[in-house]
């Protein structure tokens, strides 16, 4: 019964909203998290009278506090935490008054909707790529948009670079230069490399909604998650991470 109330490490660091499961790890590895003042080893689980410590600092898990946040990233800012090394970093940008991090990332030179958070458990279902969540954009190109153009880029383009071929998403021409993607996956620079197969430039991509949520602040300026934002958004990442748990259930039977 003990073991049920016992929490890995990572995932305690990750809930309390101080860092990704990732993150938690790198920071775990170098020593620099404590748990009643002794550095534990990697998957280390936590009980709740634990005392857990980032370079000195205790950390405590309280999930009814998470911020969530959207905001319509400029261009120019980086989608990093580490403010030591990126100067246009978005946390330095946002200035919040608690530690947050960003949900996925947008590229320097792209610009629009990009969570932000403490909760660290909802990154990686908002994130993983089988669970099929939408994010939508709008993209300006360097010169006029061809059907062809439009039906391959709906139908997969391979990214040899990636050693990946794109799946199939929705694209519809908005104007001569300008279309609209709904994308399922996110791969690097994904939208650039499509284009760029196709002998297209990109000059501006700007992403307009991620699952239930709408860029709907101006440039430079964040909101938090509506009540309701919050439900739905919990509703679509319950429904589909039971369905990525029943895909690994049948891939560990065929296997």
């Amino acid at each position: 019964m003990e073991e049920q109330k016992l929490t890995r490490l990572n995932k305690y660091l990750s809930e309390a909203g101080y860092c990704s499961r990732r993150e938690a790890d790198k920071l775990i590895d170098t020593g620099r998290v404590t748990i009643n003042g002794e550095i534990p080893e990697m998957g280390t689980k936590v009980a709740q009278k634990d005392i857990v410590a980032v370079d000195g600092e205790i950390i405590k898990n309280n999930k009814d506090s998470f911020v969530y946040l959207a905001f319509n990233k400029p261009v120019g800012i980086v989608c990093t935490t580490d403010t030591k090394v990126e100067k246009d970093n978005i946390i330095d940008f946002i200035n919040y008054p608690k530690r947050i991090f960003p949900i996925g990332r947008l590229d320097k030179p792209s610009e629009g909707l990009i969570f932000l958070t403490d909760d660290g458990d909802i990154v990686n279902k908002i994130l993983r790529a089988s669970n099929n969540h939408e994010k939508e954009y709008v993209v300006t190109v360097d010169k006029p948009i061809s059907q062809t153009f439009v039906n391959r880029m709906s139908n997969g383009i391979p990214l040899e670079e990636l050693g990946k071929t794109t799946k199939k998403c929705k694209v519809k021409k908005l104007d001569s230069h300008t279309f609209n993607i709904i994308l399922t996956q996110g791969l690097n620079r994904q939208i650039r490399r499509m284009c760029t197969y196709l002998g297209y430039e990109v000059q501006t991509l700007k992403r307009v909604r991620i699952m239930n949520i709408k860029l709907d602040v101006p440039v430079g300026k964040y909101r938090e998650f509506t009540n309701d934002e919050i439900k739905t958004l919990n509703t679509l990442l319950e429904d589909s991470t039971k369905t990525f748990q029943a895909k690994q259930s049948r891939n560990r039977r065929k296997n």
